[in-house]
């Protein structure tokens, strides 16, 4: 094989329409885009636009809040947090944080303020866990194995007041 012979696969290029070529080619004249007008002109952006009527966007009630400055966390559930410990991927002996987590590929932080504990699941040894979050039922379940949770953001919010 020469370089000269490499070929696409059949079909691998679909051939372009040939616009404004004569009538006999079907696309010819006005290249399929009607008579004139806006819409027959290049770069015109339509969307939403109601030949001046109100927009249906601009006509429907708008409602509720959204917190621009909200924080997202990454979910972590007992269950799955116990999954890991019995895969080997994180060593309960020492504290697990949100760092060890994220290496571990238990929860991936790319696009989240940190990592909240949730209580879906059993936990069956006591463990050390720091993370941004953590609900009551997910502390106390980890407490009664003889568990410690620490918060980072309630030991942000603390220090402020």
């Amino acid at each position: 094989m020469k370089l000269n012979e490499i070929r696409d696969n059949p079909g691998a290029r679909l051939k372009s329409k040939r616009l404004g070529r004569g009538i006999g080619s079907g696309k010819g004249k006005t290249s399929g885009k009607g008579v004139k007008g806006q819409k027959a002109r290049e770069g015109v952006s339509l969307n939403g636009f109601e030949g001046g009527q109100l927009p249906i966007y601009r006509r429907l009630p708008k409602r509720g809040f959204h917190n621009i400055n909200r924080k997202e966390y990454a979910p972590l559930n007992l269950g799955t947090l116990a999954a890991a410990i019995e895969a080997g991927k994180l060593n309960p002996a020492e504290t697990i944080t949100e760092a060890a987590l994220a290496a571990a590929g238990v929860v991936r932080l790319s696009k989240v303020d940190g990592v909240r504990l949730l209580a879906r699941g059993e936990i069956s040894q006591a463990v050390t866990i720091e993370v941004s979050g953590a609900s009551a039922a997910a502390v106390a379940a980890i407490e009664a194995k003889g568990g410690k949770v620490t918060t980072l953001v309630a030991k942000a919010d603390a220090e402020q007041a």
